[in-house]
């Protein structure tokens, strides 16, 4: 069975190739999609690789699509479904990683970190500052998945309460053993000292923290998204952090790189990092690793893992 993998140029492209030969030996690595033709039962795909009608068409055979990242609002479903073609993700490689960046976020927000090493860099040396603890606060997350639980498996040594709100709510049994409780989405925003977002692109989580949303959310909260940028409405956002001094932490952006002419980089109440919340050395050889599993298991005549659908 042929495999087509389609990584971008920046990686270690003959060190992927070498490893995932030794168990995949039919597998064609390319850094783009510039062909006319192809054959191929299995296509590996990033995040940066956009998947659409036109590129599906040139690949004869194609059955499975496997993107090798959690998210996959890089492939057009729609044209996937018409096309008969299976969808999976990698939803668990990264759910460590993330979930120690939002908490680093967090605390570099709640302990002041920045501003203090701006200070003494600068030649002062502040005795006081607005530093809190994250012990006690009400943490809200959004989006219960592999991502969201594992942040919440890490938030309990450190005494938060916290609420979650996904599509999906848990069984009893499991909100117990992750010291979680069920909330509206409205409940959630309004109560929570933080939130955090872990839900995918659909068109029914674009700009889901909207305007009104954020009306909701208690002043000086803080707001974390390593999800995908247009889940929030970015220009609502600047005007919550000036209006009601929301904090926000962003990995994400709704159009990266972002247009850093925007407002929101001059403010202090802002803290960035470049959509690489899951990207350490650790997440990347699993997301190696659970890609050429799980499609080693269709190869072998085995129903893949973490099918998706629209």
């Amino acid at each position: 069975m042929k495999v087509l993998a389609v990584l971008p140029p920046f990686l270690a492209i003959d060190t992927i190739t070498e490893t995932v030969k030794k168990i995949l030996p039919d597998v064609d690595v390319r850094t783009d999609t510039d062909f006319r033709e192809a054959e191929a039962s299995v296509l590996i795909v990033t995040t940066f690789t956009r998947l659409d009608g036109e590129v599906l068409d040139r690949i004869r055979g194609l059955k499975l699509v496997q993107v090798a990242s959690t998210g996959y609002d890089n492939v057009s479903m729609k044209d996937c479904t018409d096309r008969g073609i299976i969808v999976c993700n990698i939803p668990t490689a990264n759910k460590e990683s993330v979930a120690e960046h939002v908490i680093a976020m967090v605390l570099s927000f709640l302990k002041e970190i920045r501003f203090m090493d701006s200070e003494i860099r600068e030649g002062r040396w502040p005795t006081l500052s607005g530093s809190m603890e994250l012990k006690g606060k009400v943490f809200g997350i959004i989006g219960m998945g592999a991502i969201g639980k594992r942040l919440s498996e890490r938030l309990i040594p450190f005494e938060v309460e916290i609420l979650y709100n996904d599509v999906n709510r848990l069984k009893e049994s499991e909100e117990t053993s992750l010291g979680v409780t069920y909330a509206s989405l409205e409940d959630l925003l309004g109560s929570s000292d933080v939130i955090s977002l872990h839900v995918p692109l659909t068109k029914d989580t674009k700009n889901l923290i909207s305007r009104e949303n954020l009306a909701l959310m208690k002043d000086n909260a803080i707001i974390i998204n390593t999800s995908r940028g247009e889940v929030i409405d970015e220009s609502a956002l600047i005007d919550a952090a000036k209006k009601k001094n929301i904090r926000a932490g962003l990995d994400v952006f709704s159009r990266e790189p972002p247009e850093f002419s925007s407002e929101m980089f001059s403010m202090d109440n802002f803290l960035f990092s470049p959509h690489i919340a899951g990207v350490t050395m650790e997440s990347q050889q699993r997301f190696i690793t659970e890609t050429v599993s799980n499609v080693l298991r269709y190869v072998q005549g085995l129903e893949p893992l973490y099918r998706v659908s629209e």
